[in-house]
């Protein structure tokens, strides 16, 4: 049998290994748990934040998306300071990509994925202040969560059922078209109407009664525009072998030379216009005889503007009632000798002739 001294020495020895195994164990958890290097130089800055939104002691700081460091600590901030943003988070970053870490950079939680556990994530790309050093505050945003979004959604979604069943609600008490659509039979009863008229419009057409009837159902229609076609097929040949009118204008070269001969015959009397030649170029082209004809214009406008006034005797006549009852009156009267001499011309035409 062992000595005692061989058991103790063996039980202490199991002891060492448990105790070194152990402090392994926990370093390897550590290594692995942590986004540092053991031994790696720290700092330690706060962020403030409207809500936790779960963020938990432990969770990591990622830098665009890479570990850096992890969070410490979550509590409520008893500074006046940060009323607005009172969670303060306490943050251990590494060194390592302290270069990328400024005053300006901008801390935001974000989870991982839909339902994912919440982080810190830092935004250095439009940072260029000073570097962080340990114990500053880094600045912080809000980044609205898939919970907030989700009841944003539902908020909307409520007010929407909400309008919904208003809608519903009035289509129930008859109200608007649609209710009076779904509940008044007066509606149905004359689309059921409308339908029955429709219907017997399609039979009567159908049959070939009525302007419509006639034209789907009749074949006279179809020979009067076949006969139609036909005569003016007839026209067409007619044209081209040049009979009649139309045919020889366009197929008698004569009708061509004669319209060419009057065009330059036509052209050659412009011609000779444009140069004064002849009583229409003396006309076009003569000042004097212009002048002539705005002067006997002239005068014209003149005895008219008189005999609109009322002078003359021919403007009296148009205008002085007296003068007119008076050569009325005497046509009358000269009428009435005349009919007088017709009558009996012995008494006017008789000479009495007497000798002293």
């Amino acid at each position: 049998m062992p000595s005692q001294k061989q058991v103790q020495w063996a039980q202490l020895r199991v002891g060492i290994t448990v105790v070194v195994a152990g402090i392994a164990l926990f370093v390897l958890v550590l290594l692995m748990n942590s986004n540092m290097g053991l031994f790696s130089k720290k700092i330690v800055v706060h962020g403030y934040f409207s809500n936790a939104q779960g963020l938990k002691s432990g969770a990591p700081v990622e830098l665009q998306g890479v570990a850096i460091g992890t969070v410490t600590n979550v509590r409520i901030s008893i500074n006046d300071k940060h009323k607005d943003k009172p969670v303060e988070v306490t943050m251990k970053l590494g060194t390592k990509y302290s270069a990328d870490l400024h005053k300006d950079s901008v801390a935001t939680m974000d989870t991982a994925g839909v339902l994912g556990d919440t982080f810190i994530d830092i935004d250095s790309q439009h940072a260029t202040g000073e570097l962080l050093a340990d114990g500053d505050e880094i600045p912080s945003k809000d980044k609205i969560g898939v919970v907030d979004t989700a009841q944003g959604a539902i908020e909307n979604l409520n007010v929407i059922l909400g309008q919904v069943n208003g809608i519903l609600a009035a289509i129930q008490n008859k109200q608007g078209s649609i209710g009076k659509i779904i509940y008044d039979p007066t509606l149905v009863n004359q689309a059921t109407k409308t339908l029955a008229d429709l219907q017997k419009l399609v039979n009567e057409v159908s049959s070939g009664q009525g302007s419509v009837g006639k034209l789907i159902a009749s074949d006279e229609l179809y020979s009067k525009a076949n006969g139609t076609i036909d005569r003016v097929n007839r026209l067409l040949d007619d044209v081209e072998q040049g009979k009649g009118t139309a045919g020889k204008f366009v197929k008698d070269p004569a009708v061509y030379n004669n319209l060419n001969e009057t065009l330059t015959e036509a052209k050659d009397l412009i011609g000779g216009i444009n140069k004064g030649h002849g009583t229409l170029g003396l006309m076009a082209r003569d000042q004097a005889f212009a002048k002539r004809i705005d002067d006997t214009a002239a005068r014209l406008q003149s005895i008219l503007t008189n005999l609109d006034q009322g002078k003359g005797s021919a403007g009296k006549f148009l205008h002085d009632d007296a003068f007119y009852n008076d050569t009325d009156k005497l046509m009358v009267e000269s009428r009435n000798l005349i009919q007088a001499i017709r009558e009996n011309p012995k008494k006017y035409l008789t000479i009495n002739m007497k000798i002293f």
